[in-house]
């Protein structure tokens, strides 16, 4: 009478070694029929966290349906996924030890409601409790996962080698779209070049460059720009007293002055020389001359009230 209860102890410890053994067999299969993603249910779930497991897991919780209205999820999924893929090309032995899981919160309500998850996406590392892959630190509770270096794949394979058998041989995809991108840049560029190049090889166009910056340098712009000095005054006033002060304004007005000078005396210097019919170049030498006058005598005056003291004077 003692022996069937004695065998039927004995037979304890084998029933639950087939009973996990099955339990790897069918999870092996769901992962093998979803390119290495096991879709959990709260059956399913209860199977990958079982208490006693010679495997770990790494269950991905999401919310991938539209009326959630969770981007960060959406953005996240492909990344998880193609960890997931990179793991089955991992030899069998080390392939068969280590799961990746996602369980979405409307086929998994009951799981998020157990843990208390309240976000997502969110990723728990389940250690192997017993086996040669139980960590040497003793640890079997979940770890979860820090999304401190972003939803990339690359950061997220690199962390989730530290739990897996052998690391997990991620590659990121060539990136087509920056090559693309960088051969139209250069395309651009080059087309460019080819338009302007008549533009730039012109002596007349960095003679006028070269006249402008001059301008523009010897008007009192970089020592407006250095000191910092408003466009105008306070009180709208835009003539600063004093030589050691200069409002932006000021600048304006004292390159348009240079620049009037400088394009009347290149007028008597290039084109009234050759004019061919007398009146229209006596007429020309008239004008660009009373242009200088009358400039000068304005650039004169100013002097005058920007210091009281100027002592010279011309029309004005």
């Amino acid at each position: 009478m003692l022996l069937l209860p004695i065998l039927a102890l004995l037979s304890i410890p084998f029933c639950i070694a087939a009973s996990t053994q099955s339990t790897h067999e069918k999870l092996v299969k769901l992962a093998a029929a979803n390119n290495g993603v096991i879709k959990l249910d709260e059956s399913t779930y209860n199977l990958l966290t079982s208490p006693k497991r010679n495997w770990s897991a790494s269950i991905h919780f999401t919310a991938l349906d539209p009326r959630r209205r969770c981007g960060p999820c959406k953005e996240f999924d492909p990344a998880f996924n193609a960890v997931a893929k990179a793991w089955t090309k991992v030899p069998e032995a080390e392939r068969d030890s280590h799961f990746f899981a996602t369980a979405d919160f409307d086929n998994a309500m009951g799981v998020f409601q157990k843990l208390g998850l309240q976000t997502a996406p969110v990723v728990h590392i389940h250690p192997a409790t017993e086996g040669p892959h139980r960590p040497a630190s003793g640890r079997t509770t979940p770890i979860v996962y820090d999304f401190a270096n972003g939803f990339d794949a690359g950061p997220l394979a690199e962390q989730l080698s530290q739990f897996t058998p052998v690391p997990i041989p991620y590659k990121a995809p060539f990136d087509w779209a920056r090559i693309g991108t960088a051969v139209g840049v250069l395309l651009i560029v080059a087309s460019g070049i080819r338009v302007l190049s008549p533009v730039l090889r012109s002596r007349w166009i960095w003679a006028a460059g070269v006249v402008l910056t001059s301008l523009i340098m010897t008007s009192g712009y970089m020592f407006v720009r250095i000191r910092g000095m408003p466009h105008t005054g306070g009180n709208g006033q835009w003539i600063a007293p004093g030589y050691q002060n200069q409002f932006g304004q000021e600048t304006q007005f004292v390159s348009f002055i240079y620049g009037l000078l400088s394009a009347a005396f290149l007028m008597l210097i290039l084109v009234t020389p050759y004019q061919t019919n007398p009146a229209r170049q006596r007429l020309q030498i008239y004008l660009w001359s009373g242009v200088i006058l009358v400039m000068f005598s304005v650039l004169i005056s100013f002097f005058r009230v920007k210091n009281r003291g100027y002592p010279f004077k011309l029309l004005l």
